[in-house]
This record gives structure tokens, C-alpha cells and sequence, in this order.
């Protein structure tokens, strides 16, 4: 399943729904961390949470909770850059939960592309984004076509990765598959 969301009371409600204890988390724009600190509760000392932020000012009070939560690995970088993914992808193979919350402005095509390479690297159960531009367009749409993804990434991707047209990202998932 893929949520969206702009409100962030919205948002963390719908997230921390879809938790379990002993989940696997990516957080992609976890600012100072307060949804964070309640994903680390909810995932228990058995989750996982890998928090990601550019931010200079995410530094300390993600360092706070990591040392308060020790399922807290945060890793300050753009979520955007093939080196932050590689360095994820390094730690774990897939996740079960993928939060996005990239400033949750009306622009969606950033956001699109961090969940399309993302989702289509670590294959979450579920995925929720928050971003006003998402949902203007959702909402604002039809299509005569039925094509639906039941998992919390898209399917019909498969593998792909990212268009070569896709400059921001340096990336293709194939290319961060084990080769035993």
C-alpha cells in the first residue's frame, strides 16, 4: 500500500498505524527527528529505524536520539545522492516501512523520484509520503486505465532503476545487487 499524506498530525498517524513492532524503518527527511523518536517507540528495541537527512541542524538531536534509542542509525546526507543509497543499501537489503517526508511542499517530482529509486531498491510492504503536490495531483486526476500496485512500491518496476534522463540520480538498482 502507497499513502499520502500533507498533514503531518495525518501523516504520523497513518505511519505509526502501519508499524509493527520489530519493523524495519527508512525515514527519508527526518528533520530534527520528532517523528523519529515515535517510530523508534513503536519499533521497539527489535526495529530498526535509518533516519535520513541533509539538514546541518538534524546532526545533534539525531546523534540525542541515537543515543537515547539504540534502533536509531541515522545517516545525515541527501537522499537524493547514489553514495546516501549505496551507504543504506550497505546496511540492509529491503525494509518493511518507507516514510517520506521531504518538506512535504507542493513540488512532487523530487519526491516522486526519491520514492520511485527507493522503493524500487528496497521493496517496502508499505510506503506513505507527505507532500501537498502528490495529492493535488491525485485528486485532480483520472485515468481509463486500471493499473494499481497492492505492495507499498510499484510492481510494474520491478528492477528498472532510474532512466539514464534522471541526472540527479547516479543510480541504478541493479547495480546494488549482490552478485553471489
Amino acid at each position: 500500500m502507497i499513502d499520502i499524506a500533507y498533514d503531518i498530525k495525518l501523516y504520523r498517524k497513518e505511519l505509526l498505524k502501519n508499524i509493527n513492532e520489530g519493523s524495519t524503518v527508512i525515514e527519508l527527511g527526518s528533520h530534527i527527528g520528532n517523528t523519529t523518536k515515535l517510530i523508534a517507540e513503536k519499533i521497539g528495541k527489535n526495529g530498526k529505524i535509518f533516519p535520513i537527512d541533509n539538514s546541518p541542524e538534524a546532526v545533534a538531536p539525531m546523534d540525542e536520539l541515537m543515543d537515547e534509542f539504540k534502533n536509531i542509525n541515522f545517516i545525515s546526507g541527501d537522499v537524493r545522492l547514489h553514495n546516501i543509497v549505496e551507504k543504506l543499501y550497505r546496511k540492509i537489503k529491503n525494509c518493511d516501512i518507507l516514510s517520506i517526508d521531504l518538506g512535504g511542499g507542493y513540488h512532487p517530482d523530487t519526491v516522486f523520484k526519491v520514492y520511485y529509486i527507493y522503493s524500487s531498491t528496497f521493496k517496502p510492504k508499505y510506503t506513505i509520503i507527505r507532500n501537498r503536490g502528490l495529492i493535488d495531483f491525485v485528486n485532480s486526476s483520472k485515468t481509463f486505465e486500471e493499473i494499481s500496485s497492492n505492495n507499498g512500491w510499484i510492481e510494474s518496476q520491478r528492477n528498472s532503476g532510474i532512466p539514464p534522463q534522471i541526472k540527479e540520480f547516479n543510480l541504478w538498482t541493479d547495480a546494488l545487487k549482490d552478485n553471489d
